[in-house]
């Protein structure tokens, strides 16, 4: 035990390729904390809960199709004039889908070239709506993964009684590939 332990050690500092597997449903939970994180889970694109008018997202959720990550989600719109603390125009509510393409940069996943695929089944509200969300949806969005598996690392004195620490990450490239987003990387981790 005490050797393979040493042979571990020994190995960790110099990790070299790491291909680290993320589950759809944990990029879905972080979208849902980094995105939605109002206190009824909404994201807003135009306006806030205190506006009369406003365009809102709810309800995220995720798959892969090909080589891009897909989010079907509920939006809501009250577009108009506000008037007294009221919204004078129209109300709607539909089903919509964005896609965004998956990046790693540094410490970093995140996506790039969001657009938006759907709006409704009705074209003539696809074609009225889509400019107008396509440019309310963020460009890109980052998520540090060092930071994530240091927080994630922290606890390993007291499970393992051995500190493991993640001391570089350098993300390579990121690919879908069934129901996870493979990370390609090099790493360094320590172990006292």
């Amino acid at each position: 035990m005490a050797c393979g332990l040493l042979l571990l050690a020994a190995a960790l500092p110099r990790c070299g390729a790491v291909e680290l597997k993320v589950s759809r449903d944990a990029i879905e939970r972080t979208l849902k904390l980094k995105l939605f994180r109002s206190p009824d889970g909404r994201y807003y694109l135009k306006g806030s809960p205190t506006s009369a008018c406003s365009v809102y997202a709810e309800d995220p959720h995720l798959t892969f199709v090909d080589d891009r990550i897909v989010v079907k989600l509920k939006t809501h719109a009250r577009l108009g004039k506000s008037v007294g603390g009221a919204c004078l125009g129209i109300s709607l509510s539909l089903p919509a889908q964005v896609s965004l393409a998956p990046v790693g940069d540094g410490e970093s996943v995140g996506f790039r070239d969001a657009r938006v695929d759907r709006v409704s089944d009705r074209q003539e509200l696809n074609f009225l709506l889509t400019p107008f969300l396509s440019h309310q949806i963020p460009s890109s969005m980052k998520v540090n993964a060092a930071d994530l598996l240091r927080a994630a690392l922290q606890g390993s004195t007291a499970s393992s009684g051995y500190k493991v620490a993640l001391e570089r990450l350098k993300i390579h490239s990121v690919q879908i590939q069934d129901d996870s987003l493979v990370v390609d990387a090099d790493g360094d981790l320590s172990v006292q």
